[in-house]
Order: C-alpha cells, then sequence, then structure tokens
C-alpha cells in the first residue's frame, strides 16, 4: 500500500524530488570541486549574492569594475539567497540552492500527473522530467537565476490543470522577478487561463488577461526603464543580439534555421512524442523561444546551455494535459499512443541520460579530485584573501568569494595585485606579455604556475 500524506496526495512527488535533489548537487557540486567551471556566470552571481549579503548594492566587478547587475539583468530574486550565503559563503551555496529549486519542481509535475493520469503514469512523467535533458542541461551550467523560474513556472501549470484559477496566477507572478525577459512568459500564462476559463468564468477570464498585460507592460518597463537606469551606456545590451539594423525579423528567424528546428524537435519529442501540441499549455513556450530564435547569437538557439530549463516543466505539463484530452478521443490509435506515451517519454529519457551530466553520478571517478583540481588549488592558494585579481573562465570561482575579481582584459584602468590565468598552451614569457600589454605601467613577475594555471604578482 503506498504511503500518503493528507488526502490521496503521495508521497512519490517528494521521494522523487529527494533523489533528484541529491544527484543535481552531486553534478554541479563535484564540477566545481574538480575546477571544471563552464563559464564566468558562477562568479557573477556569486559577487551579486555577496554583496547582497553585505546589505551592498549588486555589484558584479566581472562584468567591469563597480557594474551594478540591474544595468545587465533585472533578477532581484537573487536577494533570497543572500541570508544562506552569509552563513555560507561559498559558490557551493548557489549550487546547492539551484539543485533545490530545480528539484522542487519534480513536485508539481509529478503531482499533476498522478492526479490526472494515475500513480504509475505519474511516476513515469515525474521521473521524465527530472531526467530531461533541458534540467540536465540547467545543472551542467554551474547556477543562473533561471532555475527560480522553473519550479514558479511548474506550480503555475499545476495549477491550471487543476482548475485553481488563483493560484495559477500568483504563481506565475514573481516570475516578473527573476528575470525581464519572464515579464511576456507570465503574459502568456495569463493568456492559458483566460482561455481556459472564457466561457464558464468570465470575471476570472477578465482578471487573467490583466495579469497577462501587467506582464507586457512589466517587461517593457524593465527593459526600457529600470535596466537602462542602472547601465552605463543607459540602454538595455540585449538589444544588440536581435541585430535589428542589419537584419529583418523575417531573416533574423530563418537565420540558423537548422539549428532551431533541431532545438524545437529536442524540446517536443523526446520529451512529449509531439502530443504536447494539443494543449494549449504549449502558448508559455512561445515568448522565451521567440526572442531565443529572434537573436543573432547562436548560443541562444542550441541545446547545450540553461536556456530550455523554463520549457521543460511547460513541455511535459502540456503532455500531461494532452494525454488527459487524447484519452476521450474518438480514434483508437490516439487513446492506444496517449496509453503508452508515459513509459515511453521514461525509456527516452533513461536513455538519453546515458550521454547526459547525471550519468556522472554513477562514475567513480566524480567523487575522486583530479590532478587539475588540485593544480588549481595549489596555485591559486598564494593569492591572499581580499586582493584584486585579474582572471580568465577557470579560476572564477574559486576566488569570487575571497578576492576582488576582474574579468581579463576588463579592468577598466585599475592594475590588479595579481593576474590569475589557466591555459596549458601558454609560456611564462607570454604570459608576462600579456600583463605588460595590459597593464604597461606596471611591473608584473611570475609567482607561480602549475598545470596549465599561472599567477602573476604586481611588483611595482
Amino acid at each position: 500500500m503506498a504511503l500518503r500524506l493528507r488526502g490521496s496526495t503521495l508521497l512519490d512527488p517528494y521521494l522523487l524530488a529527494a533523489a533528484f535533489f541529491l544527484a543535481y548537487a552531486i553534478v554541479s557540486i563535484s564540477r566545481y570541486l574538480r575546477a571544471e567551471t563552464r563559464s564566468w556566470d558562477l562568479g557573477i552571481f556569486e559577487q551579486v549574492v555577496r554583496s547582497y549579503a553585505h546589505l551592498q548594492a549588486p555589484i558584479s566587478d566581472l562584468k567591469g569594475p563597480g557594474f551594478v547587475i540591474l544595468g545587465d539583468h533585472f533578477s532581484p530574486v537573487l536577494l533570497l539567497l543572500a541570508p544562506f550565503y552569509r552563513l555560507f559563503p561559498t559558490p557551493v551555496t548557489l549550487l546547492v540552492a539551484q539543485a533545490v529549486l530545480l528539484a522542487l519542481s519534480v513536485v508539481p509535475v509529478t503531482r499533476a500527473a498522478a492526479r490526472l493520469l494515475g500513480r504509475a503514469r505519474g511516476v513515469a512523467i515525474g521521473g521524465a522530467y527530472g531526467l530531461s535533458w533541458g534540467i540536465q542541461g540547467a545543472v551542467d551550467f554551474d547556477f543562473h537565476e533561471v532555475s527560480f523560474a522553473v519550479p514558479l513556472i511548474a506550480l503555475s501549470l499545476e495549477a491550471v490543470l487543476a482548475q485553481r484559477w488563483r493560484p495559477a496566477l500568483l504563481w506565475a507572478l514573481p516570475l516578473l522577478l527573476v528575470k525581464e525577459d519572464l515579464g511576456l512568459t507570465v503574459a502568456a500564462l495569463g493568456l492559458v487561463v483566460a482561455i481556459r476559463t472564457r466561457r464558464t468564468h468570465q470575471t476570472t477570464a477578465q482578471i487573467a488577461l490583466a495579469v497577462a498585460l501587467t506582464g507586457v507592460l512589466a517587461f517593457f518597463v524593465t527593459v526600457g526603464g529600470i535596466i537602462p537606469a542602472f547601465n552605463d551606456g543607459g540602454g538595455y545590451d540585449y538589444w544588440a543580439k536581435l541585430d535589428p539594423e542589419e537584419t529583418s525579423p523575417g531573416n533574423a528567424l530563418l537565420n540558423g534555421a537548422g539549428d532551431k528546428l533541431r532545438t524545437l524537435l529536442w524540446i517536443l519529442v523526446p520529451t512529449t512524442g509531439l502530443l504536447a501540441l494539443r494543449s494549449p499549455l504549449l502558448i508559455a513556450i512561445v515568448p522565451t523561444l521567440a526572442w531565443r530564435f529572434a537573436s543573432q547569437d547562436e548560443n541562444h538557439w542550441s541545446m547545450f546551455w540553461h536556456y530550455d530549463a523554463i520549457l521543460m516543466p511547460i513541455v511535459f505539463l502540456a503532455l500531461v494535459d494532452a494525454i488527459t484530452r487524447a484519452r476521450v478521443s474518438v480514434r483508437p490509435w490516439r487513446r492506444a499512443y496517449a496509453f503508452h506515451l508515459p513509459a515511453a517519454v521514461l525509456a527516452a529519457a533513461l536513455a538519453l541520460t546515458t550521454t547526459r551530466p547525471l550519468a556522472s553520478v554513477l562514475d567513480l571517478a566524480t567523487y575522486k579530485p583530479t590532478p587539475a583540481g588540485e593544480a588549481g588549488a595549489r596555485a591559486l592558494a598564494v593569492i591572499p584573501d581580499g586582493a584584486t585579481v585579474e582572471v580568465n573562465v577557470r579560476p572564477i570561482a574559486q576566488l569570487t568569494r575571497r578576492c576582488r575579481v576582474f574579468w581579463f582584459g576588463n579592468t577598466a584602468g585599475q592594475v590588479p595585485d595579481y593576474i590569475a590565468y589557466y591555459d596549458r598552451a601558454v609560456s611564462a614569457d607570454i604570459m608576462l606579455g600579456y600583463a605588460k600589454q595590459l597593464h604597461p605601467s606596471a611591473t608584473y613577475t611570475l609567482k607561480t604556475q602549475d598545470a596549465g594555471y599561472w599567477v602573476l604578482q604586481r611588483t611595482r
């Protein structure tokens, strides 16, 4: 007999979430301990959260000395991490928080699926969701603020499927504090509720449309007013990625059409077998895909970063909705297809996971120190706490908790105490040449080098 919480709520969603939390945390923390940070984002977010934790303006020196992050993205939700970071001042705090948030989203997805499709199919869809390539991509990308959006979207759409309209709208509204583009996702979620209630709850439909309008207005206020107010250039830097002066909207969407189609198929085929196309919940993926595919940055088209994480709860809950609809279809083949789809998407997720980040949980090497990680720890240990350091990617997250860290070549005239650089292909002469080129008035000497890690110290 299944263990139960209150009423008919099974423990399954919470047990799945706990298992996925452990797996997500292992992947991201082990990557950090092996000094295999993939980008500068973990360092940027740690600097911001560290500022909040000390009741200071949200500064990220990696974006430029004294740069207020609200001039880049509008993500005040990061304030919620400040108390935890004050207690545990390490990048691991951010990684654990992300694991918690992503695992938390498993609960509403599994709960909604179990309520509408039965326990076994609910667990199958919850497992497939937790293993989905979009969620694993976010885990693999160190840390990003969109991890806050994933459970909010899942909770909002769970409420839609339960016809709990007010909670659906209330869960959507905090997305406005996660990132500026999510105002359009709030609008899409409001539109979904309006479509669902237009005939039976007209007042609710009107409220939902008001929420949708609020989302659109919030988007334009943040990108047109709030962000430019904090930006040194007085604008929103990401408009440039749309390249409006040189590319028409039609050509922008067609550019890289093969990559975009491939990403779209990955979003819909292994996760839903295309059946989610029959659910109006899928409207909620449109804003994110629209800005990504209109962008001229190839990273936005691909499936290798964190951008697909917020789409996963949408497509999986759209799948649940579509299966519910297909079960009463007059076409026997559609009913049979829907009946077997939960097991199929779980099988697809398990098969794909053999080449995805969560496969490392079963690899003993994940739990062992690496020569590169040990070399980095030795080399960076010579830099004292509180020093100013100019870095490239690898050393960033190892230093931001205890030093003031600048991006290599972007110190705005400030001369740092140290330069920390990772590159196995360079020599001491090349490194000293870099230092002289970047800071002609200063003199740097080689402090240490170890397995590709270089540390230069300013002596004058």
